[in-house]
């Protein structure tokens, strides 16, 4: 929700520094399960292209294979309008995300380091060893932020994310407008410059 992201432009540019097809890399990262033990942190950067190139019987660059699958982000700007309006009010934010190692380090210490300056906590996917919508990341989130569960909104643009969340104890909605996550923010009796 704060980032955009395209998959396909992902397969479609590590295709291109690994001359093979998009359906090829779709294959081999997203259908043989690679991405998902990439994200659980399961394997690191290096195993991730170890088995990436042992699957496609090629040996891209890493460096270029890598940045070719995590250079697909773009920033919701209308959200981070409103993330930037809640850091400056003094609350506390955090930030739970399905991610893999290449991802976070281009987003958050990279090209995005906004993202850096407006989240006090990162609950990363790749650190915890458990994805959205599974108990264990949100209840870890929890314990990273120092918080009960009951303590936390969550918002998240996908629905089985929010299901997961609630059924963990979160106060959850799902994104649709930033119109909608103001009034949401208001009604819990938050209260900032927007």
């Amino acid at each position: 929700m704060v980032l955009y992201f395209d998959h396909d432009l992902a397969c479609r540019q590590m295709a291109a520094v690994s001359n093979l097809s998009t359906e090829q890399v779709r294959d081999f990262v997203f259908a043989s399960g690679l991405e998902r033990q990439y994200e659980l942190g399961m394997i690191d950067d290096r195993e991730f292209y170890e088995r990436f190139c042992a699957l496609a019987g090629v040996r891209p660059d890493m460096a270029a294979l890598l940045r070719a699958g995590s250079d697909i982000f773009r920033l919701n700007v209308p959200v981070m309008s409103v993330v930037a309006a809640l850091d400056s009010a003094g609350y506390r934010l955090g930030l739970l995300s399905n991610t893999c190692p290449a991802h976070w380090a281009y987003c958050g210490q990279g090209r995005f380091g906004l993202i850096k300056r407006a989240f006090s906590i990162y609950a990363l996917s790749f650190q915890l060893g458990a994805l959205k919508p599974d108990a264990k990341i949100y209840l870890a989130a929890a314990k990273l932020a120092g918080a009960g569960p009951e303590e936390i909104f969550f918002v998240d643009d996908i629905a089985e994310h929010v299901t997961g969340a609630c059924a963990a104890g979160f106060d959850a909605v799902q994104f649709t407008t930033v119109p909608q996550l103001v009034a949401d923010l208001r009604a819990r009796g938050l209260a900032f410059n927007y």
